[in-house]
């Protein structure tokens, strides 16, 4: 098999909507659609959900709308619709159930009625031997339902397994490892008692019917790729290719999981403020090298274009957020500060950080956005950094620390700062005006250096010693209201 750009490929990712979208999903649907494009091929989202007891309420919505916001929506979907619809396996079960019959009328399968206790106590019974088996013992094999009818641990419901050969095949050609070799598989179960298929049929069957010829998964699926690779032979069909993409870890190299890191839960990333371009770039940089040496930031565009299964690292990939901090400050810096201001508006509200923003808020934001673009790591920063603007003059609270650590004498510095602003008309109330103002009242006036003086001048203002552009802020809040501050915190100071 080879990775050539000649054929057209037909590649997909299947989630179950189980919950939150994992971050996996994302990560195989990146490498997915790179090679669907560079080929000139289809990217085809279907949804995996024939284990009814795990199905959670909204959890599909969460697939297409996270793929969407990410940018690696798909060409054929439940939601888009195309020519193997339907792309639900639930919708599908008429599909499945003769291919079951074939292999069961061919001897590559057959009935178990071993109940669930029965299978318990196996595993368990081999758990306290330390046997080696792992798989079924095949008490059903050859049996009628009658026979096994008189025998312990029986159930009236079978279900179907794969009658696993002693010299099945273990090794296949991995698109990114290259030849690899799996453990020896057991009997399959492909059909549950409740008449819906498991993974291993409804996967090839599907893939199959739909006509994938690339099949992107994780490593963890390696053990199953004989049993897969079985199944499309007793059908008669030709195998797509695999590509066995390494593990997301943890830092301490565990597999990433939902239960132990929020960062697993694809909403979270969005939740947080991360632009999706960022999260996008920062999950290819997990498995595949830069484009240059020093140069992380890469649009999809390019990096469809270079990209080779063969250069995929198959060491296991650290999920580290710090990485996706550094990179998602790059990507902010890098926007027009309107569509910076557009995507702080629209995280803001959607978050909670604003209910239903007036016009003047909106403007604030807009107005602050340029001082903060250059400190922001996350979108979900920016609303708290611009506080100060959007809170009435009368209620701005003082930083308790802030005051605490003000230099020479405070009162005395207001004092100036508040009669040098008074000089300002409206019109003159603009950054270099205010900055030449305050320089020569307060500083010049009381021979202290600028560090000294205007630190006072910003905790009025802003209520805090750490703040964006002092002078930028105070055109932005008018010389009204910077008068009406400053003079409040004189009092606080007198009242100290």
């Amino acid at each position: 098999m080879t990775d050539s750009p000649q054929t057209p490929a037909r590649t997909r990712v299947a989630p179950s909507p189980t919950g939150d979208p994992h971050v996996g999903t994302a990560y195989m649907a990146l490498f997915d659609k790179a090679w669907a494009r560079q080929t000139g091929g289809q990217f085809v989202l279907r949804i995996e959900d024939t284990d009814r007891n795990r199905l959670v309420q909204g959890s599909e919505e969460q697939i297409y709308q996270t793929l969407d916001w990410l940018g690696l929506g798909p060409d054929e979907s439940p939601l888009l619709g195309g020519p193997y619809a339907p792309y639900k396996q639930s919708e599908r079960l008429d599909t499945y159930r003769p291919y079951v019959e074939r292999l069961l009328a061919e001897g590559h399968a057959y009935h178990c009625w071993c109940s669930p206790e029965r299978l318990a106590q196996l595993r368990a019974e081999r758990a306290a031997a330390k046997s080696p088996d792992t798989g079924y013992d095949r008490m059903c094999l050859g049996m009628t339902k009658e026979e096994r009818s008189k025998l312990p641990g029986f159930t009236e419901t079978p279900v179907v397994r794969m009658l696993i050969p002693d010299d099945v095949e273990l090794g296949f050609h991995d698109l990114i490892r290259g030849e690899v070799r799996a453990p020896h598989p057991d009997d399959q179960v492909i059909l549950k008692a409740d008449g819906f298929p498991t993974y291993h049929l409804a996967v090839v069957v599907d893939d199959h019917l739909m006509g994938i010829n690339t099949v992107v998964r994780g490593e963890e699926w390696i053990s199953s790729t004989p049993k897969h690779l079985l199944l499309y032979r007793w059908l008669g069909w030709q195998a797509p290719q695999f590509a066995h993409m390494p593990l997301l870890r943890n830092t301490d190299k565990s597999k990433i999981s939902k239960r132990k890191n929020p960062a697993a839960r694809l909403m979270w990333f969005r939740e947080q403020g991360y632009l999706p371009e960022a999260l996008r770039n920062f999950l290819q940089l997990l498995a595949y090298p830069t484009i240059a040496e020093g140069q992380e930031v890469e649009s999809f565009q390019s990096f469809t274009h270079r990209f080779r299964w063969q250069d995929i690292s198959t060491g296991g990939p650290v999920f580290d957020v710090t990485k996706l901090d550094w990179l998602n400050g790059q990507y902010i810096r890098s926007l027009e500060t309107g569509e910076l201001a557009d995507r702080v508006l629209a995280h803001a509200t959607s978050a909670g950080q604003l209910v239903d923003p007036s016009q003047r808020t909106t403007d604030l934001i807009r107005a602050g956005v340029p001082l903060i673009q250059e400190r922001l790591t996350l979108l979900s920063e920016a609303v708290p950094k611009l506080s100060f603007l959007l809170v009435a003059d009368d209620e701005l609270t003082f930083d308790q620390d802030s005051t605490a650590k003000l230099k020479g004498d405070p009162a005395a510095i207001l004092a100036a700062g508040i009669a040098a602003l008074e000089q300002l008309t409206d019109e003159q109330f603009t950054a270099e005006p205010i900055q030449q103002a305050l320089r020569t009242g307060v500083c010049e006036e009381l021979g202290i250096k600028p560090r000294v003086g205007f630190a006072p001048i910003r905790v009025g203002v802003t209520g805090n010693r750490v703040s964006p552009p002092l002078f930028e802020s105070m055109e932005i809040l008018g010389r009204q209201s910077c008068l009406a501050r400053l003079r409040r915190f004189a009092e606080v100071i007198a009242a100290r």
